[in-house]
């Protein structure tokens, strides 16, 4: 996930208050684009988080952001023992090759 420009804090208070001024508007998305502006980020920006906090708090389907960071966790470890039996599968490669080498020419 990329670096956010503002602080988990900013981002916590402004869903909060999404969630605290439902009622006062006609639907999430006029809460979202007033609230929005208060605090200086773009609606979607803003739309984005409560999403993410209702998909975190079970309020929506969907993958939570704890899952995305393990599946990126285990697809980066993949990736790296992927590399690493490539070098191993090499090198047996090369000192078997050696081995034969060495036999012939005894």
């Amino acid at each position: 996930m990329k670096k956010s420009k503002y602080s988990p804090e900013v981002m916590e208070r402004a869903v909060r208050m999404v969630e605290e001024a439902g009622s006062q508007y006609e639907s999430q998305w006029a809460a979202i684009t007033s609230i929005a502006a208060k605090i200086g980020c773009t609606a979607e920006t803003l739309r984005r988080w409560v999403r993410r906090h209702e998909r975190d708090t079970g309020r929506r389907e969907g993958v939570t952001t704890s899952e995305t960071e393990r599946v990126k966790a285990l697809e980066r470890e993949v990736r790296e023992l992927r590399k690493a039996n490539e070098i191993l599968r090499l090198a047996s490669a090369f000192f078997a090759q050696a081995e034969l080498d060495r036999r012939f020419k005894s």
